[in-house]
Parts: structure tokens; sequence; C-alpha cells
């Protein structure tokens, strides 16, 4: 079983390099769609849009995306955000702007409602989406991102933007070096070789002999700490507005991103949200406990 890449316009195959070209305008996000064990009365089935958290991409979520598919029979469409991945470049970056790109693609695609499940900084973007657009939405997972508090974890990320915004490419023969040269360097501030090697298929070649990083760095470093890392932020300037339809929140036990004592805030933004902790992982629940994550996810996407 494999996904089909399916593509909103020629732009799609393109890289936009310009930061000002697409300012205050939503993107046409980058997708892949897999339904190879979709029932033949799909459309009557909302289907499943995921958003990856900061630094990933949709291709993070290939074997879960296609399995999530067979489980719940419904279609798959993950999505890269918007300076992630194959979708354009663009010097915005707020969870306004995520949200917009969301109900774009969905009007795009002519989808009514949908089931939203996203990962950190995707999962602040459904959330908002959720929040933003109601009608949109039949149910919100929300991976190990809470709307209510910051994760001190998460600040990490200021220092782990530095390291990768100092590597130099130049002089390199192959990708397979830059990738190499850009691990040994990292390895001197992020000691996980897991989260090393995650970040480094952000490592690309284009055009041939020339290496950058797929991620619009500059921008992602320059939007971080005001809006990336802000979300719980944005939340009182939302006019009281709730999400009151079926909602969990899949935690790592290991993580701080959501703790228990979060729950009375989080259910008054999202009064019928349910709370799953897979005890034995950290951040990147669904990489690090994929079957149990799966499990979870499906149930309650079936339920």
């Amino acid at each position: 079983m494999t996904g089909n890449i399916i593509l909103p316009s020629r732009l799609m195959g393109r890289r936009l390099i310009s930061t000002t070209a697409l300012r205050n305008t939503p993107v046409k996000l980058a997708y892949t769609t897999y339904d190879q064990e979709t029932s033949q009365d799909k459309s009557a089935k909302p289907p499943v849009v995921v958003m990856h958290g900061l630094f990933g991409s949709r291709n993070n979520w290939n074997s879960l995306s296609k399995a999530l598919n067979q489980q719940t029979s419904r279609r798959i469409i993950a999505i890269d955000a918007r300076n992630h991945g194959e979708s354009p470049h663009t010097s915005e970056m707020t969870y306004q702007d995520m949200a917009w790109d969301i109900q774009h693609l969905l009007e795009k695609l002519n989808i009514k409602e949908t089931i939203l499940m996203g990962h950190s900084m995707g999962g602040a973007a459904v959330m908002l989406t959720a929040l933003t657009y109601p009608y949109l939405v039949d149910k919100l997972v929300v991976v190990d991102m809470s709307p209510v508090k910051t994760s001190p974890s998460l600040q990490e990320m200021s220092v782990i933007m530095a390291a990768m915004s100092s590597i130099d490419f130049k002089g390199l023969q192959s990708l397979s070096q830059a990738r190499q040269h850009t691990d040994k360097f990292l390895s001197t501030t992020i000691h996980s070789p897991t989260l090393r090697q995650f970040l480094i298929t952000n490592v690309m070649e284009d055009p041939p002999g020339n290496f950058r990083w797929r991620v619009n760095l500059p921008v992602l470093v320059e939007n971080f700490s005001t809006h990336i890392a802000q979300f719980p932020t944005i939340v009182p300037r939302l006019g009281g507005k709730t999400f009151t339809k079926p909602t969990l929140f899949i935690a790592g036990g290991k993580s701080d991103y959501i703790k228990r004592e979060d729950h009375p805030g989080i259910k008054k933004l999202f009064p019928n949200a349910e709370f799953v902790y897979i005890e034995d992982a950290a951040h990147w629940l669904h990489a690090e406990k994929p079957a149990e994550f799966l499990k979870i996810s499906s149930d309650f996407i079936n339920s």
C-alpha cells in the first residue's frame, strides 16, 4: 500500500525561496493522500488531516498515515506546514496563518468536515483551526501540546536553532557528506542521536552541489520566541471561543508538554476533551511508541 501525492496546482512542484512573495496570503500546502484502504462510502466519512511538528514534514508520518488509513478506512491527508517540507516559504509564521492555510486547503479540496490531528506545533495549529473554524472539524486529536502553558523544554529549541544556523555547507561534495557533517556539528549541542537524525533529514541538495536546510530556518528563528513558542498567549485573544466536539489529547508520560494539572484549563477551551498518556514515551511519542499511538488514535477516530 502506498500513498499518492496529489498536487493542488502546478506551483506545488516548485520550491518558493522568497520570504516576501506570499506575505499576508494563505499558502498552497503540499500534501500526500492515503486512501488505499478506504471503503466505497468514503465520502460519508470525514477524512483525517495530519500536521507534523516543528522541523518535521509529512514524510515523518508516512508509515502512521498508511496504518491510520487501514485502521480507520478513512482518507488520510498528511500536510507540510508553511516553511516546512515541500510547502512554500513565506515570511509569515503565526498560528493564525497556519490555521488559515488548513482552512484554505480544505476549501480547495472541497472538504466540508474533517478530523484534525497535529503534533506539537502542528497540534497548536489544529487547535486554533478548530477554535476558529469549528464547523469544519468533526473531531480533534492533539499530540503532546497544551493550549494553556508552554513547556520549558520548548525553549531549548532556541539553542538548537542557533546551532543549525551556524552550520557551513560550503565545500561539501555529496548529500551524505553534508548530513554527516551536520550530525557531527550538532552533536556538541544535541546529545540525542535520534533528535539529530530527525533534524538532518532537513538537509537537502538544491541545486546540485549546493546544500541547505529544507525548512525556512531564518523565518523559523525570527518567529520562534514571538509566535511559535507562544501559543497559550493567543488563547485570551480568542474572545471566549470553545470547541465542544470530541477532542483527544495524547501525551507522553515522560514529556512536560501536557501535565495533569493542565486538564481543567484545557477543558475550558475543549469541554469534551479526553486525555490519554503513553507512560514510557516522551514528546515524539508517535515515533517512540507507534503501535500504542496507532491504537489510541484509531480507536478514538472510529468511536
